[in-house]
């Protein structure tokens, strides 16, 4: 296994050093991928680059962190990496899991290693409602209770598998969609996901660029989307729970 870290950033000048900081010790070169921050976002970055382990791969445009993480894999793999880390920019993971994470797949290499969030009291409660919502839809779609929680971005993904569950589809969620979608195609596609409980509490700057509307919006039209393929994978789902 040839592992990176890659982060996906987008205006989070005041965390972004301490979450490097944080990374740098465990020895695992990392790749930022900028999501078309702003010139002074940008600005904090460069620093950083000093280090040689900490590249750096630009989006002109903002495409949302689904696009940026995209992205980064398809860099990564092209790096000769064959698996990937990703972890927010904004500092909410608990990042002393990493060891932990890295051991699950190490045992496990064609499964996806996620976190399993277990909040502290910084995080709105409202946050954590809506959550369940998601997790009893993802339950629905994907007829097991497999996915515990499928919103976390703290995964340890295998590249090429992965890649291959997006390249299926002409288009994949971009935004905040990207998270639930992977997982529930993923295991669509019988590559299944380990999950284990890590921290997280709200993000170290207080910046969260979730759109209430927007990304609610964009969800509910993935949660329809995703019953519906349900419905058309629902004989092979069976079939799989009936052999297992």
């Amino acid at each position: 296994m040839k592992l990176c870290i890659l982060i996906p950033y987008y205006n989070h000048p005041d965390a972004i050093g301490a979450v490097v900081d944080q990374l740098l010790p465990y020895e695992i070169n990392i790749l930022i991928i900028d999501d078309g921050s702003s010139a002074e976002s940008k600005k904090i970055l460069m620093p950083l680059l000093q280090d040689p382990r900490v590249s750096l791969v630009t989006r002109m445009l903002n495409g949302g962190k689904g696009a940026a993480v995209i992205t980064g894999m398809r860099e990564a793999l092209k790096l000769g990496y064959t698996h990937a880390l990703q972890v927010d920019a904004d500092g909410q993971h608990d990042l002393t899991k990493i060891p932990e994470l890295i051991k699950l797949s190490d045992q496990y290499p064609g499964r996806i290693i996620s976190g399993m969030p277990v909040y502290d009291d910084s995080v709105p409660t409202s946050r954590k409602l809506w959550r369940y919502v998601t997790h009893i839809l993802v339950w629905i779609h994907t007829l097991s209770l497999e996915i515990k929680d499928s919103m976390c971005g703290y995964r340890i993904y295998p590249l090429r598998e992965v890649i291959g569950v997006i390249d299926d589809r002409d288009q994949f969620g971009q935004r905040m969609d990207f998270d639930i979608e992977i997982l529930v195609r993923a295991y669509w596609a019988d590559l299944h996901t380990i999950q284990m409980p890590v921290g997280v509490r709200y993000p170290l700057d207080g910046v969260s660029h979730f759109q209430l509307f927007k990304d609610n919006f964009l969800i509910t039209k993935l949660h329809i989307r995703l019953f519906c393929g349900m419905l058309v994978n629902s004989p092979k789902l069976m079939l799989r729970r009936v052999l297992a």
